[in-house]
């Protein structure tokens, strides 16, 4: 993509492009070429892999991979905003949740980049050419220890993608307010633990159109990362996400809850 709706957006989409995540570990490297499975990208839990201490056992823990695009575009007053979906009711798990558009890794897949944008336009109907990727955060891990990767997309021009939800996968298309996920409004916090850890889960409120959503778990984990990066400061409340260490029995059909 090669213009750019606004001076705001071609000044994001640059300070973006020099956004480095953490470099990987060697284990991360090898996991990463690791062949994936299926499976789409909600969870009530998420976290920054950094932010873990991966017991790494290539024959008992090698996480499975999908990406989701967090896709920013220049609302009518001049904010950012980022394209949610609310899943189908009609699906048998998460129905009815809100999620970035995104899903599992194909193996014709070149990257990250064309998971997450043909995940895109599958559910959603957005024109990967409408779509000026420009980074990627660093991994989550989900619930179900599902390698999520966050990647960044500008859409420049808001005008020409016409949302068409796929209703097999998705009952509504809506944009929110990126800057909402480092405020501390309508949202409340939920304490768990696993495995002796104690971490918070983060619940965001939000109404457009006569309509309420909630957005939480691994969704609104990556909307806080993003939005602490877009915005260049941490949120105003605090994250408090786990620390652990799995143990030499953990394996990949453990769950956090």
């Amino acid at each position: 993509m090669d213009s750019y709706g606004s001076q705001r957006l071609m000044a994001l989409a640059q300070q973006l492009r020099f956004y480095k995540p953490p470099s990987p570990s060697p284990d991360e490297i090898e996991e990463q070429n690791i062949e994936e499975s299926a499976g789409k990208v909600v969870s009530q839990v998420g976290f920054q892999e950094s932010a873990t201490s991966i017991f790494k056992d290539p024959e008992r823990f090698r996480p499975k991979r999908a990406a989701v695009l967090v896709c920013i575009f220049e609302g009518d007053a001049g904010e950012f905003r980022v394209i949610l979906t609310k899943r189908s009711s009609r699906l048998s798990t998460h129905s009815g949740e809100v999620s970035l558009p995104g899903g599992k890794v194909d193996e014709r897949d070149k990257d990250d980049f064309e998971t997450a944008t043909r995940e895109a336009k599958e559910e959603i109907g957005l024109d990967p050419s409408l779509v000026d990727v420009v980074t990627v955060l660093e991994p989550f891990l989900s619930k179900h220890l599902l390698r999520v990767i966050p990647v960044i997309g500008i859409l420049s021009n808001k005008k020409a993608f016409k949302p068409t939800p796929n209703p097999a996968e998705v009952e509504a298309i809506f944009d929110a307010p990126l800057e909402m996920f480092i405020k501390d409004e309508n949202r409340r916090v939920e304490e768990s633990e696993w495995m002796g850890e104690k971490y918070l889960i983060h619940f965001f409120d939000y109404e457009t159109e006569n309509k309420k959503y909630l957005i939480w778990g691994l969704t609104a984990g990556v909307l806080i990362k993003a939005a602490s990066v877009v915005f260049q400061r941490p949120p105003a409340f605090m994250e408090q996400n786990p620390r652990f260490k799995f143990p030499k029995g953990a394996n990949k059909d453990m769950v956090m809850r």
